[in-house]
C-alpha cells in the first residue's frame, strides 16, 4: 500500500475540499448528503476502509483494532438510515486509537457528545436506532463509499462543503494541481477588485456571443 507522506497531507489539509475536486479533474467528491455533524470541523487523513452490513457494527469494532494514529476511518454502511452504528463510546476508542475522523456513508448517534469531544464525523444524518454486532465484513479492502471508490490508504479530506477522496497515487500531483488553482483564484479576486467582470477573466464573450445573450 502506497504511503502519503506527511508532509503532503499536512499541505492538503488547508485546501477546501471544492478545489480540490475541482484540481482532480472533478472526482473523488462523495455523496453531498454526507457531511459533518460539527460544520466547523476537517478532517484529513489516510484511510482505513470498513464495509459493514446495515445495522451492525461488528467489523466497525474490528478495525479499530487495526487503526493507526491519524488514518480516517472509512465506513460504507450501506447508506442504510434507520440505525445508527456509531455513538459516543465508539467515538471515545476512536481517540483512544489516535483516528483523525470518521466518515460513514450511514447514520451516527450520540451527536451532541461527539461534538464535545471534537471528534469530526461526516455521515448521512443521525439515528437512535441500535445495531446489531454479528454480521462478517471487510476491513482495509476496496469499498464504495458516497458513490466513490476508496482503497486503503487513499487520502481523505472533509470540511463544511463536503468529502472527497484522493488517489495515494495522486496525491502529489493533486496537491500541485490545488495550489496552482489557488493561485489562479487569488489572482481573480485581485483583478475583480480591481474592476474587472467574471465574464472577461473566465473569457465568457464568444460563448454569450453564440447563445445570443444580450
Amino acid at each position: 500500500m502506497l504511503t502519503v507522506s506527511k508532509e503532503v497531507l499536512s499541505k492538503l489539509a488547508g485546501i477546501g475540499t471544492a478545489t480540490i475536486h475541482e484540481a482532480q479533474g472533478q472526482i473523488g467528491a462523495m455523496d453531498n448528503a454526507i457531511k459533518p455533524i460539527d460544520p466547523a470541523r476537517r478532517l484529513i487523513g489516510r484511510a482505513l476502509t470498513v464495509d459493514t452490513r446495515p445495522a451492525d457494527n461488528l467489523m466497525i469494532h474490528y478495525a479499530l483494532t487495526k487503526a493507526q494514529p491519524g488514518d480516517v476511518l472509512v465506513v460504507d454502511a450501506k447508506g442504510f438510515t434507520e440505525a445508527g452504528p456509531w455513538g459516543d463510546i465508539l467515538t471515545l476508542a476512536a481517540q483512544k486509537a489516535g483516528l483523525a475522523g470518521l466518515v460513514i456513508d450511514g447514520m451516527v448517534r450520540d451527536a451532541d457528545v461527539i461534538v464535545e469531544l471534537g471528534f469530526p464525523v461526516f455521515c448521512r444524518g443521525l439515528s437512535i436506532k441500535g445495531t446489531n454486532k454479528a454480521q462478517p465484513g471487510r476491513v482495509n479492502e476496496a469499498i464504495l463509499c458516497g458513490g466513490v471508490t476508496v482503497n486503503p490508504g487513499d487520502v481523505v479530506v472533509g470540511d463544511r462543503d463536503g468529502v472527497v477522496v484522493v488517489a495515494a497515487e495522486r496525491a502529489g500531483e493533486v496537491l500541485a494541481a490545488s495550489e496552482a488553482r489557488e493561485a489562479k483564484e487569488e489572482t481573480m479576486r485581485a483583478d475583480l477588485n480591481a474592476g474587472k467582470t467574471t465574464v472577461e477573466l473566465l473569457g465568457l464573450e464568444p460563448l454569450l456571443k453564440k447563445i445570443g445573450a444580450s
